[in-house]
């Protein structure tokens, strides 16, 4: 599955290597471009629960601390946290360019790191999630969000339709009608008029 833009994903105060083992692994799955570490609470060296070895196909960037955080020009940090103010997930429009960064396993996002933050967004949870089960659910809303997959039916079952194929250049519909190869004023028909009628 492949969508504009690209995105990678970290952890603040990390101190579990499975989860971020997990959380990686994750990544990769849903294609990130990277993953990271800010202030980690320890050194994370290939972790066991990393079954495809992410390491090797996608950078890990291990930031010492908030202020020496070098993301790429244009890309657009975005929190996970429970705060009063953060934007449900649901209801969040994803960056084409962003990081996210979740809090440690046993506590909250830094308040320097939630000030550097764009955006701070929350899983609409009764409780506080696993990171690495937080950091998946993230991915999956991305993907649904900027992916282009089928219409989902009315009722229950698979799609009626395929997902439509992104097309670069003028727009195949306009006002609800697909367009016709025909350019300029013989795209419309005149008022009073039918194709067939000769005039």
């Amino acid at each position: 599955m492949t969508a504009r833009g690209y995105f990678g994903i970290g952890i603040e105060g990390a101190s579990k290597p499975m989860n971020f083992g997990n959380l990686s692994r994750t990544a990769y799955g849903f294609g990130a471009s990277f993953v990271f570490t800010v202030s980690p609470g320890k050194r994370f060296v290939m972790p066991p629960s990393d079954t495809t070895k992410s390491g090797d196909h996608m950078p890990h960037y291990d930031f010492s601390s908030v202020g020496a955080m070098a993301l790429p020009q244009g890309c657009r940090l975005v929190g996970v946290e429970l705060t009063e103010d953060a934007v449900d997930l649901p209801g969040f429009r994803h960056p084409t360019r962003a990081a996210y960064v979740l809090g440690p396993e046993n506590g909250s996002l830094s308040p320097q790191l939630l000030e550097a933050c764009e955006f701070v967004v929350k899983i609409p949870t009764c409780f506080c999630l696993n990171v690495a089960t937080a950091g998946a659910i993230i991915m999956y809303d991305r993907m649904l969000s900027l992916g282009k997959f089928a219409e989902r039916p009315v009722r229950a079952g698979a799609p009626v339709a395929e997902a439509p194929k992104h097309v670069h250049g003028k727009p195949q519909y306009r006002g609800g009608m697909r367009q016709a190869g025909l350019k300029g004023r013989d795209r419309t028909t005149r008022v009073g008029t039918r194709p067939d009628d000769g005039g």
